[in-house]
């Protein structure tokens, strides 16, 4: 009787394993990242203008209004706006700041919190107040320590909207500062953006940031607001765009003169901290995008160690060939992504920002399952 079995030694398996996730990196370039590429802005009627609310939550935030308050004042709208203020609490001269833009600028709202909310973590009470106050259907959402990038922001974010679309989803991106820490910051921010603009755009949406991020004001009271992730310290945006968007109600508006400016971090600390607490709220997205998003990290995260490891156990060059396949696929939409983001300076060290994410998500992933902070911002 012959005996039959098959063997198959263990570089032999780590080398097909890394097709695997070479192929699963592919498959997510080309079905969902490329459609950012791809995407063309609806045409839409030029004189197409909406009443609009800008909502603002500051807590101790005089030194950033003063710097970011006349861009939103300046900006070219024809129709009515308003701005929308929350004043949560601060200490500092944030009150005596906005009643001095008051006297000049009729059109804005001061909302002013003097209690802490109880059982309420976060600044999901604050926001809460603002869009409440606000009145007009849309709101339009950035942070005290944001500049559109242009005086046509309002305008171009709000003809996003059509009768069906109830959110709109915007770029908030970081100044651009000398060091290697901005880039690396930038790039992490852009790398982001080109999941959940891109899901969105595929009919999956999954999140938003509130540094630029739209809705109208039925589709907040309609989902009675933030109460069902009140008990949770963050996800104001992201868990709150998790919930309510859809394939039909869900815009993305990606033109350089939408996009929102924000002061980056300037210590590694401070933005490990801020990415870790951030990631607290995964936890609570919706199963098929915690499949999809968790996907695309485990293969981000294994495809440089296993690479590694079939360069020295198996073959170099059959295993840089399999790589050099996903990585002209990636620097080519990475490359025209990048372009359309206004981020193309990161390209020429985009393969070394994307080694790094392995270390990236090897230090944020206990974040998944550790309780968030509750902490303001």
């Amino acid at each position: 009787m012959n005996n039959f079995y098959f063997s198959v030694e263990w570089p032999q398996l780590v080398f097909y394993l890394f097709c695997a996730v070479c192929l699963i990196q592919v498959i997510y370039i080309l079905f969902f990242f490329s459609r950012l590429v791809l995407h063309k802005p609806r045409k839409s009627d030029s004189s197409q203008t909406h009443p609009l609310s800008v909502v603002i939550c500051a807590r101790d935030e005089a030194h950033n209004l003063v710097q970011t308050m006349p861009a939103v004042l300046v900006q070219d709208y024809k129709s009515s706006f308003e701005i929308v203020l929350v004043n949560d609490n601060s200490t500092d001269d944030t009150k005596y700041l906005i009643d001095e833009f008051k006297k000049a600028f009729k059109n804005i709202n001061h909302v002013l919190l003097t209690q802490e909310a109880k059982m309420i973590a976060g600044k999901k009470f604050p926001l809460s107040m603002g869009i409440k106050s606000a009145k007009y259907e849309i709101v339009l959402l950035t942070d005290a320590d944001c500049v559109p990038a242009t005086e046509h922001w309002i305008k171009k974010m709000q003809a996003a909207y059509t009768d069906n679309i109830e959110i709109v989803l915007g770029y908030g991106a970081y100044r651009k500062k000398p060091g290697f820490l901005n880039k690396l910051i930038r790039f992490e921010t852009f790398h982001t953006a080109l999941q959940y603009l891109t899901y969105a755009l595929s009919g999956n949406p999954y999140m938003g940031v509130g540094r630029n991020l739209s809705y109208k004001k039925q589709v907040f009271l309609r989902n009675k607001g933030f109460s069902s992730i009140n008990q949770v310290p963050s996800g104001d945006d992201d868990l709150f765009i998790n919930q309510v968007a859809t394939a039909r109600n869900t815009a993305v508006c990606i033109d350089p003169e939408t996009h929102t400016l924000s002061e980056p971090k300037s210590t590694w600390n401070e933005w490990m901290a801020q990415k870790y607490r951030h990631y607290t709220t995964s936890r609570y997205y919706k199963p098929n995008h915690k499949l999809l998003l968790g996907l695309y990290s485990s293969s981000q995260f294994l495809l440089y160690p296993l690479l590694i490891v079939s360069i020295v156990f198996y073959s170099w060059w059959i295993s840089l060939a399999v790589f050099g396949v996903r990585f002209l696929i990636q620097a080519y939409v990475f490359y025209k992504g990048m372009k359309k983001l206004n981020e193309l300076d990161l390209w020429p060290l985009f393969i070394v920002f994307d080694i790094f994410m392995f270390f990236y998500y090897l230090f944020t992933l206990p974040a998944i399952w550790k309780a968030p902070r509750k902490n303001w911002d």
